[in-house]
């Protein structure tokens, strides 16, 4: 998609706020915020906006109007350069805490086409691995998992190198300068990858025994507490707050494993799962790892390439994840998901 003006993205949030606007009312708002402005402008404007599917228009002649295109709040666009120039204190966030109705729209995340790409690629990985022998899918796996267990880890704040990743992992040996817990939490990464290779069947149905067990083997020998959490937590950087109470952290993570056992696809399932761990924040540490490592679980046990996340950018991640955490909106995480499927079947088991 082409980058928006400032001018243009105003638009989208006022028809997205008024639920529809015609050409008048755009004009009108457009003038207030930016002073004199010309209807052919504004038309262009309008225009670029249709272009790229973000809105819609209705009516005809005199009687046309304009509303936002995404079918709900969770595939609402949102420019997320112009969004993290505010301060998390000065932006207008539409949940501060955690919204239940989301549950609702948790299906129908990608569009036909999308699945559509993502099946045709995952049909050539699936290919390929029936061609390769035992030995070279060990090896496949083995790169996959350093490279997963070093960005995944570095994505936390974790300092260590993909070099000193790969030494730690084959050699054991812990690099100089760096603390012992990132050390830990690396290895953990590899421990809990592990698993879900080895156990791969058993998460064609999720349960949450099934996640609280990865979640286990991710923060192991990290002085943090397994388990559903019982007490209050913070996210840095977002004024969004988990839940606090207990049973409903439970209750929430019921709702959303029903929902995940329900869809039908394997790359619904993995990103409603990436996602709503960590929005939900089941457990003291470790949500978003444990995240990524379900996701890829789910991946492997329906066949489909598991993803390392090595050329993603760790801001992009955070700003995904916060997106979804302030407005329930999944589009960019989506988008920063399909690339990451596409990276890691283009460049492993080969």
């Amino acid at each position: 998609m082409q980058k928006l003006s400032k001018r243009q993205l105003n638009i989208l949030d006022f028809i997205r706020k008024s639920k529809k606007a015609n050409n008048l009312e755009i004009k009108k708002y457009l003038e207030e915020n930016f002073g004199a402005i010309s209807r052919a402008t504004v038309g262009r404007d309008i225009n670029k906006l249709l272009e790229n599917n973000l809105i819609q228009k209705q009516g005809k002649g005199r009687s046309v109007w304009y509303q936002e295109l995404a079918p709900s709040s969770l595939l609402a666009f949102f420019d997320a350069e112009e969004y993290f120039k505010q301060y998390p204190d000065r932006r207008e966030i539409a949940f501060e805490r955690f919204n239940f109705d989301i549950f609702k729209d948790l299906k129908d995340i990608f569009a036909k086409e999308e699945l559509a790409e993502l099946e045709r690629l995952n049909n050539d990985y699936k290919q390929r691995i029936k061609k390769l022998t035992p030995a070279i899918i060990k090896k496949e796996f083995e790169r996959l998992t350093i490279e997963l267990s070093w960005k995944s880890s570095r994505i936390e704040g974790n300092t260590y190198s993909l070099i000193d990743t790969e030494i730690l992992i084959k050699q054991n040996k812990e690099a100089k300068g760096k603390s012992k817990e990132e050390a830990i939490m690396i290895l953990n990464h590899k421990k809990a990858l592990d698993y879900i290779i080895d156990k791969r069947s058993d998460f064609k149905k999720i349960t949450l025994r099934k996640i609280e067990n990865i979640q286990k083997l991710i923060v192991q020998d990290l002085d943090i507490q397994n388990g559903l959490r019982n007490i209050p937590v913070g996210i840095v950087g977002t004024r969004y707050r988990p839940l606090d109470n207990s049973h409903q952290i439970l209750e929430a993570a019921e709702k959303f494993i029903k929902i995940i056992n329900k869809l039908k696809d394997p790359f619904s399932k993995a990103l409603v799962a990436i996602l709503m761990v960590s929005y939900i924040q089941m457990f003291e540490d470790g949500n978003k790892r444990t995240a990524r490592l379900l996701g890829n679980a789910i991946l492997l046990a329906n066949g489909a390439c598991p993803l390392s996340y090595r050329s993603i950018d760790e801001a992009d991640y955070k700003k995904a994840t916060i997106l979804f955490y302030e407005q329930n909106s999944a589009r960019f995480f989506k988008e920063l998901f399909i690339e990451q499927f596409k990276f890691a079947v283009g460049n492993y088991f080969l």
